[in-house]
């Protein structure tokens, strides 16, 4: 249930930066920011979100265990 969230979280975010809606919209935000640049600026920060979201639920910490388990001699060989 959890990764269909974060698909859907993800499919969300790619189509909100679809912004064909803002495309003809002259206006400005707060008077000097075109509404289509301040839409990828908050679009910008939904993405951040997005990404900590991810990293926290859906990290591969079993691939950190592995290689925490190998120790040493594992960077060593990936070093030479």
């Amino acid at each position: 249930m959890k990764n269909y969230a974060l698909a859907l979280l993800v499919a969300a975010v790619y189509v909100a930066h679809q912004d064909f809606w803002n495309w003809n919209d002259r206006g400005l935000v707060l008077g000097v920011l075109p509404v289509g640049l301040a839409y990828h600026a908050f679009y910008a920060c939904l993405a951040a979100v997005m990404m900590f979201i991810l990293v926290k639920f859906a990290w591969p910490t079993r691939l950190e265990a592995e290689i925490e388990a190998l120790g040493d001699a594992a960077i060593q060989v990936e070093g030479h």
